[in-house]
Formats: structure tokens, C-alpha cells, sequence
């Protein structure tokens, strides 16, 4: 039988694939055209804002803040700006400060919130993806970083690594040892309002490649600092930083671990996985004390597992859950991630739960799915808030 030679067929088989994948793109989108997100309805907003949509209703009559789109039904819709304008009209008659502005105030520091894995398929980019629009969509000035050199999290957000950044633009430009570049010239805006987004690619992995010759050559520059010295070059500009790490213990999630603040650690409740977790926990731990020793700083605000993929009728997961909270207590999330189609389905057009029209989706899915995202993000926006002493 003829033999192939394995480097020729991989390569075919990943410009094939990359051609594909580029012409799946050209039919959601077309050339030149960057994603655009969808307008939410005046019951979405009202429940973003915690009023009554009869209260947006009578601001638009008033005249006050943005004027709606009005559509068929006299349906009023409100871009990601409009919802943001309407925070700010409402704040300056609060009774509280951070009633429609819950980001920080003076003395507050900047949450890095860095969502790690050992394991592939945990729900990662997943979790971090929504993590940072529902913050944004809740008023907080948000910086996403794609530390992942598969770069799913980039893709999510209209960045296709292998023609839209092919020039560079990574993080790896901010981070790599010669000839750095400011992080606040690769920052890019998204289509979210208050959501900005640090693209990678597999530019990434030269940072893993060079990091070992850097510490042999005894240089001083340590590799665990490198993202949380780009951060302070724009901390005044952010309330929170959403880091999506590769699925992997390398130096780039090592230094995004010692840049962080906090730490969310997705699981999928199988035995394999927890065990997966379990290996990368003792792995994390004894590195992570090397680097202390080092000098890094490893005192977090908190850390928290997040149960992801979730089926509740499943009896072998419901088990691992109950262990797992037996074992971790109060450092599990009460609320989980759901498996949901509604998810994986939003997933194929390259969106999440939050940019959907929720009428391509029955009912029920959609609500369930929904609720379940926006149960655990209103969970870690609590420690957000618990980290600032509210």
C-alpha cells in the first residue's frame, strides 16, 4: 500500500478546510462586511435596565433618550448604543451611584477575570464569549483578550485568524520579547457596545517557542509578567478583562494566571473531564508556586468552577455535580451552563445566545438556554462587585 507522507496531507487537508470555512463566511457575511449585531426589543431592554418597558415607553413619548426603531405592531427595538445612552440618562437621577453604571468608581481595581482548562470541549470560549457580552450589554467598559492560538473566541467576533490578521494585530504583538508593539494599537472595537476585543492567532505559539530561550539565556525578563505589564497601559480605560486561555498549562496561560485577578475554571461534569481537571489543578499548583517564589503575584479576589454543558436529567452528571460541590463547596457556581441547542445552534453562524434573534428558536429552548447563561453571569458579576466591596 502506498504510504503518504503526513506533513503533505495535513496541509492539504488544512487548506482545503480553510478554504471552506472562508467561503462559509463569505455567505453569512458578505466581503469587505463586518458582523453587525442585531437590535433587542423594549422587553429585552427594560430587563437589561431593571425598569418596566411601560417606563421606556413613556421616556419615547417624553421625548427622552434614543429614539427607538419602530417596527410592524408599533415594536420598538434599541441598538447596544441606544442601551448604553439610556444608562447614562438614567444614572444622573439615581438614587445610588451604579444603579444603571455598576463599573468602577475611584479606588476600584480592574477585574481580570482569566476562564481556564486543561480539556478541550469544556465550554471555555464558550463561557468566556458570553461572560464578556452580558457584562458589556450590563454596562461595564470591557476588554476581551483571545490568548487561545486556535483563536475560536476571535472567530466568534468576525476575526477569521488566518485572513484577517495575517499582518499581525495579535496579542502576541503586545507580549512578544523584541520589539513590542502598545497594546492599545492592536485593541479593536467590536460590534458590542463597550466591548473590545484583542484578536489571536497562531502567532501565539512563538511565545511558547521563545519563552524557553529567553529563560535559559538568564535575560531577566519573566515570562509571567507579560500580559499584566501590557494591562496597565490601558487599565484606566476598562472596569474588566475577560482572558480566553488556551486549553493547555503553557507559559501563555501562566502569565494570564498571574495578570489575573480572578480565575473561572469551566468543567464539563464527566468522570474523564474531572479527572482531566483534577491533573491540571495539581499541575496548576505546582507551577503556580514556582512562579510566586519567583516574585508573581497569586492572591486572587476568587476562584470558582462553573459547570458547563449541563444536563439535568442526566443521573452520572447530577452525581459528579453533587461531588464536586461536596468537595469545592461555595467555590461552585450555584448556577450552570445548560446544554443547549439553542447554543450549538447560534455556534454554527459563528454567534452567541446574545446576538439571536430568539424567534429562530422555539420558545421554551430559547428561555431555557437563555436564562441559564444569564443566571451564571449575574452570579460572576456579583463577585465582580464583592471584589469592590459593594
Amino acid at each position: 500500500m502506498k504510504q503518504e507522507r503526513i506533513d503533505l496531507l495535513v496541509g492539504t487537508h488544512a487548506a482545503r478546510l480553510s478554504e471552506r470555512l472562508q467561503a462559509h463566511r463569505a455567505q453569512l457575511f458578505p466581503p469587505n462586511a463586518r458582523k453587525e449585531l442585531r437590535r433587542f426589543t423594549s422587553g429585552e431592554v427594560a430587563e437589561l435596565l431593571g425598569v418596566k418597558d411601560a417606563y421606556l415607553r413613556k421616556l419615547d413619548l417624553e421625548g427622552r433618550g434614543p429614539k427607538p426603531e419602530t417596527r410592524t405592531g408599533g415594536r420598538r427595538y434599541y441598538s447596544s448604543e441606544d442601551i448604553q445612552a439610556l444608562r447614562a440618562m438614567l444614572e444622573k437621577g439615581a438614587k445610588s451611584p451604579g444603579t444603571y453604571l455598576p463599573g468602577r468608581r475611584a479606588g476600584d481595581h480592574l477585574q481580570v477575570i482569566t476562564v481556564i482548562n486543561f480539556k478541550g470541549g469544556s465550554g471555555k470560549t464558550t463561557t468566556s464569549a458570553h461572560l464578556a457580552q452580558k457584562l458589556a450589554l450590563d454596562g461595564y467598559r470591557v476588554l476581551a483578550i483571545d490568548l487561545d492560538p486556535q483563536a475560536s473566541f476571535s472567530a466568534l467576533h468576525g476575526y477569521q485568524p488566518e485572513f484577517d490578521l495575517l499582518d499581525g494585530g495579535t496579542i502576541y504583538d503586545a507580549i512578544r520579547y523584541e520589539d513590542p508593539v502598545p497594546l492599545r494599537s492592536i485593541i479593536r472595537k467590536s460590534y458590542f457596545t463597550n466591548l473590545d476585543i484583542v484578536p489571536g492567532n497562531l502567532d501565539l505559539m512563538e511565545f511558547e517557542h521563545e519563552t524557553p530561550r529567553v529563560l535559559a539565556a538568564r535575560s531577566g525578563q519573566m515570562f509571567f509578567t507579560r500580559v499584566g505589564e501590557i494591562l496597565v497601559e490601558v487599565e484606566a480605560d476598562y472596569d474588566v478583562v475577560v482572558m480566553d486561555c488556551p486549553p493547555q498549562l503553557g507559559f501563555l496561560t501562566m502569565s494570564a494566571l498571574s495578570a489575573a485577578t480572578a480565575v473561572l475554571v469551566t468543567v464539563h461534569p464527566q468522570m474523564l473531564d474531572v479527572m482531566s481537571m483534577c491533573q491540571f489543578l495539581l499541575m496548576t499548583s505546582n507551577l503556580l508556586g514556582v512562579v510566586a517564589e519567583a516574585g508573581g503575584d497569586m492572591s486572587y479576589d476568587w476562584l470558582r468552577y462553573v459547570v458547563t454543558r449541563y444536563e439535568p436529567g442526566d443521573g452520572p452528571q447530577n452525581q459528579m455535580v453533587s461531588f464536586m460541590r461536596s468537595m469545592f463547596g461555595d467555590h461552585v457556581l450555584n448556577h450552570t451552563v445548560l446544554k443547549s441547542t439553542a447554543i450549538s445552534d447560534a455556534g454554527i453562524t459563528k454567534q452567541t445566545l446574545y446576538e439571536v434573534e430568539k424567534t429562530q428558536f422555539t420558545r421554551a429552548t430559547y428561555e431555557r438556554a437563555i436564562e441559564s447563561l444569564n443566571a451564571v453571569n449575574g452570579e460572576i458579576e456579583g463577585l465582580i462587585q464583592q471584589a469592590w466591596g459593594r
